[in-house]
Formats: C-alpha cells, sequence, structure tokens
C-alpha cells in the first residue's frame, strides 16, 4: 500500500497542534507530558501515549491504540485499530541496507488488534512506494525484528527474539519458536510451525513443522486440528505431503502426477506451494 493512504476507514482525527503537556481533554489523545509527539501526525482521539515516547510526522494511528513508555514510531506508519506497541519497541525505522537513503518515501503499515511487545523493531521498506506490512490479531512477543519490506499475514504467534531478514512472506496462522532466524527472501505458508533456535533459509511450505537447519518434520497436525480443517481435508493435505516429501520421485515427478488428482483447497495449496516457491527453493525432508 502506498505511503500516505489509510489502512482503516477514515475516522475523526485530532490532529496535533501544540503540545498536550499531560493535560487529557475529552476527545483528544492521552498523552504524556515526556513524550513527544510531531504536530504533524495523526492521531485517533482515543490514542494513549507512555512517557518519553516518540510519534514522528506522518505517522497515523486508529481508535483504540496504545505507545508504551520510551517507544518510537517514525517513518510515516500507518496502524489500524486497537494496537498495542510494547516498552521500547521501534516502528518504522530505516532499513539496514546499506544502499538505503533516507529520502525514499515509504512506510510500515500495520493492521489492526497487533500485540507487539517490548522491543520489537519493525523496519520500513527499502523501496520508493514500498511498505513493511503486517495484518491483524498477530501477537509479537519481545525482541522480535521484521527486516524492510516483510509481508506478515494475519494471526501468527512469533516468540521472543525471532528474527525475520527482508522481504519474508509469512502466511496466516504461523507459530514461530523463540530464537529462529529466518533468511531474506524466503516463503512461510499458512499454518507452519517453526521450533526455536532453528536456521531457516529455505520456504517452509503451509501445513507443515520446521525445524533445526531446513529439516522439515512432518505435518502440523494439532495446528491442523485447532484450524477447523474437517478430517477429509487433513486427509488430503497428508497425500499432497506424501506425494511430494515422501514418494521416493523428484519434484517435478511429483507434481505432474499430482496434475492427474482431483484436490481440496488445502491439497493444493501445499501443491502450490512447491510449483512456485521463492528464490531460496522450498525446504525438503
Amino acid at each position: 500500500m502506498a505511503p500516505g493512504r489509510h489502512y482503516w476507514p477514515g475516522w475523526c482525527y485530532f490532529a496535533l497542534e501544540n503540545p498536550r503537556w499531560g493535560i487529557t481533554i475529552p476527545g483528544m489523545p492521552e498523552i504524556h507530558p515526556t513524550a513527544i509527539v510531531s504536530e504533524k501526525a495523526r492521531l485517533a482521539e482515543d490514542v494513549t501515549v507512555g512517557p518519553f515516547a516518540i510519534i514522528d510526522a506522518g505517522v497515523e494511528l486508529g481508535p483504540g491504540c496504545t505507545v508504551s513508555a520510551q517507544a518510537w514510531i517514525t517513518g510515516g506508519t500507518l496502524m489500524g485499530v486497537g494496537n498495542s506497541i510494547g516498552y521500547g519497541s521501534i516502528i518504522g525505522a530505516d532499513p539496514q541496507d546499506a544502499s538505503f537513503d533516507p529520502a525514499t518515501e515509504c512506510n510500515v503499515v500495520i493492521g489492526n488488534h497487533n500485540r507487539i511487545r517490548e522491543y520489537v523493531t519493525i523496519h520500513r521498506s527499502a523501496s520508493a512506494g514500498g511498505s513493511t506490512t503486517v495484518g491483524d490479531s498477530n501477537f509479537l512477543m519481545t525482541g522480535v525484528h521484521l527486516g524492510h519490506d516483510v509481508q506478515m499475514g494475519s494471526h501468527n504467534n512469533l516468540a521472543n527474539n525471532v528474527l525475520l531478514a527482508g522481504h519474508i512472506m509469512l502466511g496466516d496462522y504461523v507459530f514461530l519458536g523463540g530464537g529462529g532466524g529466518f533468511h531474506q527472501f524466503i516463503h512461510i505458508g499458512d499454518y507452519a510451525i517453526v521450533q526455536g533456535n532453528a536456521v531457516v533459509s529455505r520456504d517452509v511450505p503451509p501445513f507443515c513443522m520446521a525445524h533445526g537447519r531446513n529439516e522439515l518434520a512432518g505435518l502440523n497436525v494439532i495446528g491442523l486440528r485447532r484450524g477447523g480443517f474437517t478430517p477429509e481435508e487433513r486427509l488430503d493435505i497428508k497425500r499432497a505431503y506424501q506425494l511430494l516429501f515422501r514418494g521416493g520421485g523428484n519434484m517435478s515427478e511429483a507434481l505432474a502426477e499430482a496434475d492427474e488428482t482431483e484436490w481440496t483447497a488445502g491439497g493444493r495449496k501445499l501443491l502450490d506451494a512447491a510449483r512456485s516457491p521463492s528464490r531460496k527453493g522450498l525446504m525438503s525432508r
């Protein structure tokens, strides 16, 4: 989404024209007297900003957002409804790209109802007009890092100190264990789960478990059950997994064989991940 566009419907915002110095006025954001909020930031009327937090020009915070003490929101970040930003987190800082020009117009776009805990860092895009994006209802635990141009879906859980490098595409309902490191440009599919301290430089297929260094560990059976997949759908996903990773042939032969079979949506999603991997290639067993 291009910088400057709203990620949420248009509500009535209070544009800060003068420091509030801790005064709480009905219909205005609650801003601690030690916080620094640019007069060019736009905050919904019920936003709360804690001590020593910094909100830079061009930032827009939707209704119900809370910014904790000493957090810094910058880089034209746009947030939807009900997001909480933890102590010391930095959202929208420049990407860690040696060739990046700080004058580039790009940003971070965050959806609704995300919990972003202490010391999380989310860098803005490295491309003109680009956005690092976070969907809805994600939980980013302490110390998580999202590099520039990460595209994250919704309902994901990233445990402490998970590190996502630039341009990673993360689906929905993913769980990444603490301390995991993920290389740039990879894809991590829906309902995937990755063990803590894993080192991942290839795509993690949807519905799969991964551990160690680029090793699959089977299907995320519990996640599929909790996700409401029917027994028939789970069986179809299992058939696709066995064909791709346990069939004994190469991937091209497995996909050719798959073309001769009807699949449910889940089975097709797993097969599509094998057909269209990232430049890093698909993790295999």
